[in-house]
């Protein structure tokens, strides 16, 4: 366990905005993280579990102990049906989706290129072009953070739902992932329902490392690299709405995109949404709403925090004005004490 001795967090978030924490601290181990959730020197501190800090928001300097997860290692058996993963939380995701591809165990392809540490996969429920995280998932393992105790759930148990799951709410600040097992068959099949992928199935060049090719291909010219212009990737989730008013809205706006959500729902594209209110390239102070990809805001010119907070409340305040729809960030808020919301940091 390493004490930094800068407590910046620019370079830590992938926003790069000129934030500080009370201290920093490396985790090489679940026991560095008993120790600092448990020992009476760190105990009442507010903390933070901070793997890259590819989806989350600071929206100010955070008062307490970020700790940097570190935690390593990668075991994997096998059955005549599977290949099982032990992932330690502290491996970066891509990496992990190339090496399973390099060792020639497919099904992570389809969401390769998606930023981040792997321990924050389960969070958000991770996922892209038809594929997500629980459809890979066998469990998570997660360090209870006031009795120290390690335990295993299944993923039934986290309740995955869209770009959600049980770490969101009833093992929210209770719980540190600490390692997610994952399972991928051996009779691999192809998802290339999405629509930019289903030429790769007409053309019958369908392979595990070209469909990862091509995903990378998509998400590299769609979605601004933060190590050029800082960002959080996709900031809002894709709405869901009734049926009804998918329908209403579909007479009105006929290209408008929407995709069958299940139970009467229709879920609608977030970022088509903002584009049409015309706030692609909108800025406020140094935040932007990125000129290529509406759903993704940028620190285009050295944003505060407050800037990207008051850029968000514009967008979703425009696109409730013009459709009646109500835009969620995907993106995690980081008050100086924990976890918040937008509705918090700028009431409505």
């Amino acid at each position: 366990m390493k004490t930094l001795s800068d407590t910046s967090l620019k370079s830590f978030h992938t926003f790069g905005l000129d934030v500080h924490a009370k201290s920093v601290i490396e985790a090489d181990s679940i026991d560095d993280l008993k120790m600092l959730w448990l020992d009476a020197e760190y105990k009442d501190l507010p903390k933070l579990m901070l793997g890259e800090g590819s989806n989350l928001l600071f929206c100010e300097s955070f008062d307490g102990l970020v700790v940097l997860n570190r935690l390593k290692g990668i075991q994997v058996t096998e059955d005549d049906n599977f290949w099982y993963l032990d992932v330690a939380a502290g491996e970066n995701w891509h990496q992990l989706v190339k090496w399973t591809l390099d060792n020639g165990m497919p099904g992570l392809e389809n969401l390769a290129l998606i930023p981040g540490l792997t321990g924050s996969a389960p969070i958000q429920n991770i996922g892209a072009y038809g594929v997500e995280l629980k459809s890979v998932c066998q469990y998570v393992n997660v360090l209870m953070v006031e009795s120290g105790e390690v335990k295993r759930l299944s993923a039934d148990e986290c309740f995955f739902g869209y770009r959600d799951s049980v770490f969101k709410h009833t093992l929210k600040e209770k719980a540190l992932i600490v390692g997610v097992g994952l399972l991928l068959r051996k009779d691999w099949q192809p998802e290339t329902s999405y629509g930019a992928l289903s030429s790769l199935a007409e053309s019958g060049e369908v392979t595990p490392q070209r469909l990862f090719e091509r995903v990378c291909e998509i998400r590299s010219s769609k979605l601004p690299d933060p190590r050029r212009i800082g960002n959080a990737g996709s900031f809002f989730k894709n709405p869901v709405v009734s049926i009804e008013k998918a329908d209403e809205l579909a007479q009105l706006y006929v290209e408008m995109p929407r995709y069958a959500a299940g139970n009467g729902f229709a879920k609608l594209a977030a970022g088509w949404l903002i584009d049409q209110v015309g706030l692609k390239g909108q800025t406020v102070g140094g935040a932007s709403v990125h000129n290529k990809q509406a759903l993704v805001l940028t620190n285009s010119n050295n944003a505060t925090p407050a800037d990207v907070v008051a850029l968000a409340h514009q967008v979703v305040q425009t696109v409730r004005d013009q459709f009646g729809v109500e835009l969620e960030h995907e993106v995690r808020f980081i008050g100086k004490n924990g976890e918040t919301t937008l509705e918090q940091v700028c009431p409505q």
